[in-house]
C-alpha cells in the first residue's frame, strides 16, 4: 500500500499543472457549495426564526363559517333561485369556555404553555401624531413563555405591565413614529369610538417590522374593558409544544377534540417557508453541477495520464503488480486530488462565508438586520468533504479500471 501511494504521488508531482487544475476544480466546487449553503441555510434559519416570532406553534380560534343555504334554497333545492342583499350572520369570534380549554391543554404533556389573547384594531394618539395599529390583550407571563418577550424588551419591563392596569408595552417602530418613551401617556381609540388613556411601561423589538411598527401589548382585562366585553371574552389561544415540528399533527388533533380552528405555524407561514425549499434546491443544484464539472476534469486528466504512462503500467505489471494494484495507483491519485481539493475548498468556503457575514445589510423598517445571516454549522463542512471525495472517486474509478485492464504484452510489442 505504501508503494502504491508513493507511485501515485510521483505521477501527480510529475505533472503539477494538471494536478493543480484538477484540484482547483474540486476546490472551487466545494468552496461554492460551502459559501452558498452557509448563506442559504442562514437565510432559512432567519426566516424560520421570524415565523416563530410572528406565530405561536399552534393558534386556536373561531373560524369564519360559510353562509348557510337560504330558506328558498332549502324549499326549492332544484330550482334556480336568486336572493339579493343576503347579509352574513352576525357571529361572535369568541371562543366559548376558552379558560377551561386552556386548563385542559396545560395538562397535556406535549404542551409547554397556553396564552389567551384578545386583539383589537386601535388608533394611537400622542400629541399631534395619530397612527393606526393593534393592541393585544394578553396574560403577559404566559405570553413570555411562548415568545420570550422579556429578551425583546428594549426599555421598561414586563413586570410593570402586570402591576399597571392601564399599562401598555409598544413596539420599537411604533414608539419611534410616535416619539413616545416609557412613562408617556397615549390615547388609544377603538373602532367603536371608545377612548382610553394608557401608560407606556415598556418598549419591545421583535425584529419584524410588521409587528414592531403596529403592535402593542396590554393586560387581557384592560382590552376586554376597552372593548366592553366580559372577563370570559377571548378570541385566541396560542400554544407552545415540546416538538414544534409536530405542530401540524397536534393541531389536527386539537381541532378534532375541541371543534375550533387550530392552525400550526407552518400553515400560517407557508408562503415564507416555500422560499426556503426553493433556496435549498438552487444551492444543491448549483453545487452538484460544479462538482460534476470538476469530476469530468479529473476523468479527462486521469485518462491523459494513463495514456502517457502506458510504458510505466506495462513495466509495473511485468514486475509483478496485479491489475488491482494498478487500479489502486490511479484511484489513489483521484482520491488525493479529491481530498486535498476538498480541504482547500472548505477553507475557501469558510473565508468567503466569513466575508459575507461582514457585509452590511440594511433590513429597513421591516427587518432588524445589520448583516447577512450566515450559518457556520460544521455538519455542512463534513458533507462538503465527503461529497468532494465521493465525486472524485466516482470520476476516477472508470479510468483506473481501464488502467488495470491494460495488457503489458501488447504495450511491450508496440515499443
Amino acid at each position: 500500500m505504501n508503494v502504491i501511494f508513493k507511485i501515485a504521488k510521483t505521477h501527480l508531482l510529475s505533472k503539477p499543472k494538471q494536478t493543480i487544475v484538477a484540484m482547483l476544480g474540486v476546490t472551487f466546487g466545494i468552496g461554492m457549495y460551502i459559501m452558498m449553503i452557509s448563506l442559504m441555510t442562514g437565510l432559512n434559519n432567519f426566516t424560520e426564526d421570524l415565523t416563530k416570532i410572528a406565530s405561536a406553534d399552534i393558534r386556536i380560534y373561531k373560524d369564519i363559517t360559510e353562509p348557510r343555504a337560504t330558506l328558498l334554497d332549502r324549499v326549492r333545492p332544484e330550482g334556480l333561485n336568486q336572493v339579493h342583499s343576503v347579509k352574513p350572520k352576525n357571529e361572535s369570534d369568541k371562543i366559548r369556555n376558552a379558560r377551561q380549554i386552556a386548563e385542559l391543554l396545560r395538562k397535556d404533556p406535549e404542551v409547554i404553555g397556553v396564552a389567551p389573547r384578545l386583539t383589537s384594531q386601535v388608533f394611537y394618539n400622542f400629541g399631534p401624531v395619530k397612527l393606526n395599529g393593534s393592541v393585544a390583550g394578553v396574560d403577559i407571563l404566559e405570553e413570555d413563555k411562548l415568545f420570550d418577550l422579556n429578551s425583546k424588551i428594549k426599555a421598561g419591563s414586563l413586570a410593570a405591565l402586570k402591576t399597571t392596569s392601564n399599562g401598555l408595552i409598544i413596539g420599537s417602530g411604533l414608539a419611534k413614529k410616535l416619539s413616545a418613551n416609557v412613562g408617556d401617556l397615549l390615547m388609544v381609540t377603538t373602532p367603536q369610538g371608545v377612548i382610553y388613556t394608557m401608560k407606556v411601561v415598556g418598549i419591545f423589538q421583535l425584529g419584524l417590522g410588521e409587528i414592531d411598527n403596529v403592535r402593542s401589548y396590554a393586560n387581557l382585562a384592560t382590552v376586554q374593558k376597552l372593548l366592553g366585553k366580559d372577563a370570559s371574552y377571548i378570541t385566541d389561544l396560542n400554544l407552545k409544544i415540546t416538538n414544534y415540528r409536530a405542530a401540524r399533527l397536534k393541531a389536527e388533533d386539537i381541532q378534532a377534540n375541541f371543534g375550533y380552528k387550530a392552525e400550526d405555524w407552518e400553515t400560517a407561514n407557508s408562503t415564507l417557508l416555500a422560499g426556503a425549499i426553493i433556496r435549498d434546491i438552487m444551492t444543491y443544484s448549483v453545487s452538484i453541477t460544479l462538482l460534476i464539472v470538476a469530476g469530468f476534469g479529473i476523468y479527462n486528466i486521469l485518462n491523459m495520464t494513463i495514456y502517457s504512462k502506458m510504458k510505466d503500467i506495462a513495466i509495473l505489471k511485468a514486475t509483478g503488480f496485479a491489475a488491482k494494484d494498478v487500479t489502486g495507483i490511479f484511484l489513489t491519485q483521484s482520491l488525493i486530488i479529491g481530498l486535498v481539493g476538498s480541504l482547500l475548498g472548505l477553507v475557501v468556503g469558510y473565508v468567503f462565508s466569513l466575508l459575507l457575514a461582514q457585509v452590511p445589510f440594511d433590513g429597513g423598517e421591516l427587518l432588524a438586520l445589520d448583516s447577512l445571516p450566515i450559518n457556520f454549522d460544521s455538519k455542512y463542512y463534513f458533507i462538503g468533504i465527503v461529497f468532494g471525495v465521493l465525486t472524485t472517486a466516482v470520476a476516477g474509478w472508470m479510468p483506473s479500471r481501464k488502467a488495470g485492464k491494460i495488457d503489458p504484452i501488447e504495450i511491450i510489442r508496440g515499443i
